[in-house]
């Protein structure tokens, strides 16, 4: 069975209409990304780092997938080939179009946990607030990997990368590290695809680079690889 391993970043949530902050001044949503997505921001401010995260949350359950997250799922459905998603994106969209092996790296929005255990995680339907204890009794958080926080499934997502018969690098910088230094894990072999309008620098050989937006870069690409002798 050949293997199909995506990496995914903003850029394609941001078709769905979720805002990234790299957009925007770097501000997120009127934010420092210092106040809100860092340990130090949650230490000085726990209230305003919640509350933005409950924001979120609740902006992230009013889109939808969009074409490139359907045809990931397509493909996976109608070629046979295995697919593996790896995310840099904390909402829940390629589940929700149907693909069924998604590596977040950096935490999910609709999921919290302990401030004093980052290994077990607990569904969060809804909001957290202040003094809202997990079971440990301890005050929850968002599962979220914060800038300056360890990326506990890297050595996953870089085993996943090292078994690749063709990679693509789906609407992200290629700036954010170390998310960016996986493509480097692929097989010498490997075809890799980069789909992005700003055709950011992969830093290696052989690479095809597909200005498009993901919603018709990714079926074109996956239309290909469908009809190749990698299949």
């Amino acid at each position: 069975m050949k293997h199909l391993v995506v990496l995914t970043g903003a850029g394609v949530s941001a078709e769905s209409g979720i805002r990234t902050f790299r957009d925007s001044n770097g501000l997120w949503e009127d934010h420092r990304v210092e106040d809100v997505a860092s340990p130090e921001g949650f230490a000085r401010n726990p209230a305003l780092v919640l509350e933005f995260y409950n924001q979120r949350r609740a902006q992230a359950r009013t889109v939808q997938p969009n074409a490139g997250h359907l045809a990931l799922a397509g493909f996976e459905e109608e070629t046979g080939w295995r697919v593996s998603i790896i995310t840099q994106n904390v909402d829940d969209l390629h589940e929700r179009a149907g693909s069924s092996n998604v590596l977040h790296l950096h935490g999910m929005l609709n999921q919290m946990r302990s401030v004093a255990d980052d290994t077990t995680a607990y569904d969060c339907p809804g909001d957290i607030k202040p003094g809202d204890l997990a079971p440990d009794g301890h005050q929850l958080r968002p599962h979220i990997v914060w800038f300056g926080e360890m990326v506990p499934a890297i050595e996953e997502a870089a085993e996943t990368v090292s078994t690749a018969d063709a990679l693509l690098i789906v609407g992200t910088s290629l700036q954010v590290y170390p998310a960016a230094g996986l493509l480097h894990y692929a097989p010498a072999t490997c075809p890799v695809f980069v789909i992005d309008p700003q055709q950011p620098e992969a830093g290696r050989r052989g690479v095809r680079y597909i200005a498009e937006p993901a919603s018709t870069g990714v079926p074109k690409i996956l239309s290909e690889l469908a009809g190749s002798p990698l299949t």
